[in-house]
């Protein structure tokens, strides 16, 4: 080969590395929101009211306990604003599944439930209702420990 076309050669890998890194620096990142489906917005302690209110505490995954008849709330879809479960209490045999619809900040949200089982039937009759929540406090605050005096 002769000399010019190494010269050739050279200019045009240099250009070549050169654009494709100009190229990259140009371009913006590439963006991902996580906080659309991440359920970690969820753990905290909630208020639920529906007529009477009661304290759900729940994990990092939007699952959890509360109280009233020994329930058990498990979540089973969460995409931006909907909120979709499960619910069980072992006191009166029952179990259900809700649907909330939360805030742009995630920190309250109204909601509906239904029976999909009161004891042995499995296609029971009997209405759900509406409900609302609002965030009491996040995992972490529930987990801090309290400054010394």
């Amino acid at each position: 080969m002769s000399r010019p076309l190494y010269s050739v050669i050279g200019i045009a890998a240099v250009l070549s590395v050169v654009g494709c890194a100009a190229h990259s620096m140009v371009e913006p990142p590439v963006s991902v929101d996580l906080s659309a489906d991440d359920r970690s917005v969820l753990a905290g302690e909630w208020e639920y009211e529906d007529g009477a209110a009661i304290i759900l505490r729940l994990d990092e995954q939007g699952n959890g306990t509360y109280s009233y008849k020994d329930g058990r709330f498990e979540t089973t879809q969460f995409s931006d604003q909907t909120w979709v479960g499960k619910w069980y209490q072992k006191e009166n045999d029952r179990e259900g599944g809700f649907s909330v619809k939360l805030s742009k900040d995630h920190s309250e949200g109204q909601g509906t439930w239904w029976y999909a089982r009161i004891g042995a039937d499995h296609t029971p009759t009997q209405k759900g209702g509406t409900f609302h929540l609002s965030k009491k406090s996040s995992l972490a605050n529930l987990s801090a420990t309290p400054p010394a005096p």
